[in-house]
């Protein structure tokens, strides 16, 4: 692995921070969450129509920029940093990847150009609770369902010409808004019971959608509804999606990997210039040795975090799974990070107008929403095989 960017890596980071710089500001951000789809529209068209970021790692034949894994977390670094609420994270890691693996070349052409042109946007609805093992990465996904029977979460039935789905979805990234929803549904009743995506366009009759209040406001959720809602299966009823689904968490699980060490290192540049102009007992309390210590712990935590989330974009790329156990580690230092600058900040940093609490809020939505920590760990323990079944480290 060379660890050293390109000069077009370098120029999509100082591009984009500078986009982010002027118009995600801290009044900019606390604007877009407040709109209804929870982001700022028009900085969305920015950042496709001069940056071409959501296409950046699809194919150059689809429209896209034909990057690598690595171009997009680079990229989602900088939006971590701003906390930049936009649908990147649900479109193009989410589920433009699934399309893309499991779609038929129609469903491609037609759907992928327009996601990296940026006008359309798109959600995976798996339920929430569910959402890290569709992914595999809080633990293996062979035995996930979308739900059947009495259980709830979305049924689907073959109808005269085509599929319907019925049921519920919650914390769907982006759901309330996104132009295009892949949904997780199941099919084939208990002898035969499987699950299968499905392509639901956001305006189809009998879907309704309403936008969820979230621990993470800068992360919006919607609650989908849907009622007997026409529907495509993507790609052919007989494919597995389970493996699809799984290697996109890889890759997903890296990208926020890398957009949590934006958001760590940015609440870390603001503690030090803080620590650096209040003044205690006459002098600024960051040249107190106790503060020091606590900034310099932040920052050596916030440094192995990005060395994990680069290397797990550069492993997802080649099929190797390092994505969990980065996020882990990343989620672990925004987490540190943020708790140390709240607690730095003294009285204001514990107050709404700040924004210190948005990335404490950022790290634990994160961690509710796609594994917390602990059970990251150990899913990539397991895949690794560090410990055999009887709970002896492997030789």
């Amino acid at each position: 692995m060379d660890t050293r960017l390109t000069a077009e890596q370098d120029e999509i980071r100082r591009t984009l921070r500078e986009v982010l710089r002027k118009r995600c500001g801290p009044a900019e951000l606390r604007a877009a969450v407040d709109t209804p789809a929870g982001h700022d529209p028009l900085l969305w068209s920015a950042l496709a129509g001069r940056l071409g970021l959501p296409g950046l790692a699809l194919p150059e034949r689809y429209g896209g920029a034909g990057c690598s894994a690595t171009e997009l977390a680079l990229a989602c670094e900088e939006t971590g940093r701003a906390l930049a609420p936009s649908p990147l994270l649900a479109t193009s890691a989410l589920t433009a990847p699934l399309v893309l693996a499991l779609g038929t070349e129609a469903q491609r052409a037609g759907l992928l150009p327009r996601i990296a042109a940026g006008s359309l946007t798109a959600a995976l609805a798996v339920a929430g609770p569910a959402l890290s093992t569709a992914l595999a990465l809080t633990g293996a996904n062979a035995g996930y369902s979308a739900g059947g029977g009495r259980a709830g979460g979305v049924q689907a039935r073959r109808a005269e010409g085509g599929w319907r789905l019925y049921g519920e979805v919650a914390q769907v990234l982006d759901g309330h808004s996104a132009g295009l929803l892949v949904v997780a549904a199941h099919t084939g009743g208990f002898a035969r019971s499987r699950t299968l995506l499905f392509l639901v366009a956001g305006d189809e009759p009998g879907l309704v959608r309403a936008r969820q209040s979230a621990l993470d406001a800068t992360r919006p959720q919607g609650r989908l509804q849907l009622r007997d809602v026409p529907a495509e299966v993507l790609g052919s009823p007989d494919t597995d999606v389970l493996p699809a689904l799984a290697a996109t968490g890889d890759t997903v699980a890296a990208v926020l990997a890398a957009e949590a060490v934006g958001a760590a290192a940015r609440v870390l540049e603001r503690t030090v210039e803080y620590a650096g102009q209040r003044m205690q007992f006459g002098r600024p309390i960051g040249s107190f040795q106790a503060v020091k210590h606590r900034l310099a712990d932040v920052h050596v935590a916030v440094q192995a975090a990005r060395s994990a989330a680069y290397y797990a974009a550069w492993a997802a790329g080649r099929g190797e799974g390092a994505g969990a156990l980065a996020l882990a580690q990343a989620l672990e230092a925004l987490l540190c990070a943020a708790a140390e600058g709240i607690q730095l900040h003294g009285g204001i940093g514990f107050t709404w107008e700040h924004d210190a609490h948005l990335y404490f809020k950022r790290a634990a939505g994160d961690a509710l929403l796609f594994g917390p920590v602990h059970r990251l760990r150990d899913r990539a323990a397991e895949t690794a095989g560090i410990f055999t079944p009887g709970g002896e480290v492997a030789v």
